[in-house]
């Protein structure tokens, strides 16, 4: 085996090298929709030379981060936000200079994966540096407001003849072996009071601040091993109210004269001609007044199922996809879940739809050359090739089965609709977005990210340039149940020339800061940013009014709101309206262009939002005497779901493994190499036996191996979760709606074949039509919960019922709840 350099940046557990990130502090203020973050982390040199501290991770790509500062010695150094190539310089001279540095940047490939560099950290010396960053919510279909601190970045795949992803050099550690802690404490505050905050980690009981409920905190357990994203879930009394909140600008007329002002930076880039006059409008973001619009869409029901559309299912098969939902013991496999999840979509499409089946890893194939036209034969012939699908396929190359789906032509009057399923470790996201955005005018994309570590760029960005929905699927969290609630807003008849109209005062004009969505859903929370130019009178009224067409009728949303105004010392709604248009403008279709990078870097530098082409530099010039020689490298390890990383070149390091069985159907290539993991990955050490196997990951290639071990000749026994009786149910299903006589059907009913036939009441109708009604009210007396699953398949075997059973309706479905002593309410027939 090769001697590694000693500058690969391999941090090892257990090894005389400690890690110079000792702790990181996260303070978390929520109010309403909207998190202000401040994470700190704690750096120690424990070692007799100076170190460059560098860390890799993960960052939800909607956050706006908008401070960066280091303390040193109880010196506090404030950051400059400056271009990429300029911060660059200036680190770099500080470091040769012997000075003490600090960069902080988004990952070029991903806007979610940011780096950290503390350069020249004297032995022994301690540093903290902070970052603050604000970002939108989400609103979860269970009515909770959803906040997740990521902590796992899993390695992206990267393409052939595509830069390695500065996540394949960064050193991994398995869950439970972070050398560092993590304290946590968030604060909640919602003017329509807070019910109840969940978490899926150890928290100390959740402590109400005020009598009337309206806010709360909550801390992480002391010792808290930042090894899993932190996800906390904050329900509200009310969080379906549409509202609008409008905050003053900051810069005052003379901020231009005043050098540590924004507008004065702005044109001292103008002076270095970065920058040129037309570019230039002082105050056109930070000294005006923004307003942020929350609106929920809401218009009719659609009136009987629809039978339009062309759904394809494109369905991530390498490697990774064989590792589980989450850390907990017995958690499904990923792949197991995916494929669960397609029975049911495909047992909820309607009839007459057109479908196909896209997997994709290294390379790609599709179960049909075309679409195919949903009938019963053809969902069983996809639903046995669903059965039979693997993890088998390598890599993650997305980019090539979207090219195949986009060349191909479309149906006429079944508008395309495509569903993602990844865990999202891609490294070329920039690409995949923009040829999803290409493609925007003859489909919607909806998409799904699987497990923690999935690249909310990824998956967000594609969704965003689809005008489809984003969903994230981890922890305990059934893939199944956010996916048919995306079904069913694909379902929704299409929502047209959506406009926003405006009735302000005289003098004020409003100038939108983010696009308004081209698709919206019933309920779905969307936010509009807007700037509102010209004097703002805070005793007057304004009033925005969303309005759109749906199935050729005109229907309007409208809303009211004073236009109070007050100063507030953080300019939230300022820099997250920033924040979005930047990430516009870097998505937009010109973004290459040295116009669009020239508004990029204005709207960056104004408003001290980091961008794809700014970077946070800091240095410290008062260091008594200046720094010999380079610092050592050191890489921040970090949590991982496939064990550890070698800089070396994107290789995941020794897991318990075995190559999987030969498939037919395995990718060629890249991929070929693949093998399946099976427990829980090895510890490290520069002593490895060349003979022992090895783990390639997502079609890398075998990976250095860094420890002798003793492989057990077959994987150990993992206890493989049960499949949920609805689910078995539901399998039987036919694509019509209905189900046929079947002994199966009667043991998940708990009733004999024989007893069910004495207790039919007419025996002159298709034996079907009792069965399927006994299948629908146990669903509803048996597994309520899981509705949401079940609901569109329903919604067949109802339609199909009124059709067939007639006028024995509500006959079937009195002898129905007697047989199985239930109480179903037969207006769930419709009767």
């Amino acid at each position: 085996m090769p001697q590694l350099p000693s500058c690969c940046g391999l941090i090892v557990i257990g090894s005389k090298q400690p890690v110079p990130l000792k702790g990181i502090t996260v303070d978390v203020q929520v109010k309403g929709f909207v998190a202000d973050v401040s994470a700190t982390l704690k750096y120690k040199n424990e070692e007799e030379k100076a170190v460059e501290a560098i860390f890799v991770f993960p960052m939800d790509e909607d956050s706006a981060v908008y401070s960066f500062e280091a303390t040193i010695e109880g010196k506090t150094i404030i950051a400059d936000l400056q271009e990429k190539e300029q911060a660059h310089k200036t680190y770099d001279e500080a470091i040769k200079q012997g000075h003490q540095a600090f960069l902080l940047e988004e990952c070029e490939s991903s806007a979610d994966v940011f780096s950290c560099n503390v350069g020249n950290l004297p032995p022994g010396q301690e540093a903290e540096v902070t970052l603050k960053y604000v970002r939108e919510l989400p609103l979860e279909a269970d009515g909770a407001v959803r906040f997740v601190l990521p902590a796992v970045l899993n390695p992206r795949y990267t393409p052939k003849d595509q830069p390695i992803s500065v996540t394949a050099t960064r050193p991994q550690v398995p869950i439970g072996e972070i050398p560092y802690t993590l304290s946590l404490s968030a604060h909640f505050q919602s003017a329509y009071g807070i019910a109840k905050i969940e978490c899926n980690c150890a928290t100390s009981p959740v402590e109400y601040t005020n009598e009337d409920k309206t806010a709360a905190k909550v801390s992480l357990s002391e010792g808290h091993k930042f090894e899993r994203d932190v996800e906390l879930l904050a329900y509200y009394s009310e969080v379906n109210k549409p509202s609008v909140t409008v905050e003053a600008g900051l810069v005052s007329s003379d901020a231009a004269k005043e050098p540590k002002s924004v507008a004065y930076k702005l044109w001292t880039l103008i002076q270095r001609k970065v920058l040129s006059k037309s570019h230039f409008k002082y105050g056109s973001l930070m000294s005006e007044s923004v307003a942020m619009l929350n609106f929920y869409p809401s218009f009719p029901a659609a009136e009987g199922p629809t039978n339009r559309g062309e759904f394809i299912f494109v369905v991530d098969r390498s490697g990774s996809m064989e590792c589980p939902m989450n850390s907990e013991p017995n958690a499904p496999m990923r792949i197991q879940s995916a494929k669960e999840t397609l029975v049911l979509l495909l047992k909820s499409l309607p009839l007459g739809c057109y479908f196909n089946i896209f997997g994709f890893g290294s390379n790609f194939e599709s179960f049909f050359t075309e679409s195919k036209e949903y009938t019963q034969q053809s969902m069983e012939e996809a639903v046995k090739m669903v059965n039979e699908m693997e993890a088998n396929f390598g890599g993650t190359e997305i980019l090539r089965p979207l090219k195949k789906i986009y060349d191909t032509s479309g149906r006429p009057d079944h508008p395309r609709q495509l569903f993602l399923f990844t865990d999202g470790e891609v490294g070329n996201t920039k690409e995949v977005i923009d040829e999803v955005q290409k493609n925007s005018n003859n489909h919607r994309c909806f998409t799904f990210g699987i497990g923690e570590g999935a690249s909310t760029s990824l998956i967000k960005g594609m969704a965003r340039a689809g005008s489809g929905i984003s969903e994230f699927i981890t922890g305990k969290d059934r893939m199944q149940t956010k996916v048919l609630r995306a079904l069913k807003c694909s379902l929704q008849p299409t929502v047209n020339n959506v406009s926003l109209a405006w009735s302000l005062p005289s003098g004020v004009e409003a100038i939108l800061l983010s696009k308004v969505p081209s698709a919206i859903f019933q309920g779905q929370k969307s936010i509009v940013y807007a700037k509102l130019q010209g004097k703002v009178e805070t005793e007057a009224d304004g009033e925005f009014c969303l309005q759109y067409t749906f199935k050729d009728e005109l229907l309007k949303n409208t809303i009211r709101f004073p236009l109070k105004i007050e100063k507030v010392e953080r300019p939230t709604i300022h820099r997250l309206a920033a924040k979005s248009l930047i990430s516009e403008l870097e998505c937009g279709k010109d973004s290459r262009s040295e116009e669009m990078k020239k508004r990029i870097l204005e709207t960056s530098l104004q408003s001290g939002v980091i961008s794809a082409l700014t970077a946070f530099v800091a240095v410290n010039k008062d260091t008594k005497t200046p720094l010999e020689g380079p610092p050592v490298r050191r890489d921040i390890p970090a949590p991982s779901n496939y064990g550890f990383m070698c800089s070396g070149g994107a290789r995941p390091v020794a897991m318990a493994c075995r190559r999987p069985p030969q498939s037919k159907k395995m990718a060629t290539g890249a991929g070929a190499n693949h093998w399946r993991c099976f427990g829980p990955p090895m510890k490290c050490s520069a002593n490895a036996s060349k003979s022992a196997p090895v783990a390639a990951y997502d079609g890398m290639p075998p990976p250095i191996v860094m420890q002798s071990a003793v492989i057990p000749a077959a994987p150990p026994s993992v206890p493989v979760e049960e499949t949920p009786s609805f689910v078995k149910l539901i399998s039987l299903q036919n694509a019509d709606g209905s189900w046929n006589l079947n002994p199966e059907i009667f043991s998940i009913l708990g009733i004999s074949e024989q007893e069910a036939s004495k207790k039919n009441p007419d025996q002159t109708k298709d034996s079907s039509v009792w069965t399927t009604v006994l299948a629908v009210i146990w669903l509803h007396s048996s597994c309520l919960d899981q509705r949401e699953e079940w609901e569109l398949l329903e919604g067949k075997a109802i339609s199909w019922l009124k059709a067939k059973a007639g006028s024995s309706l509500d006959q079937f479905v009195r002898a129905g709840n007697e047989l199985l002593k239930s109480s179903v309410d037969p207006k769930v027939f419709g009767l």
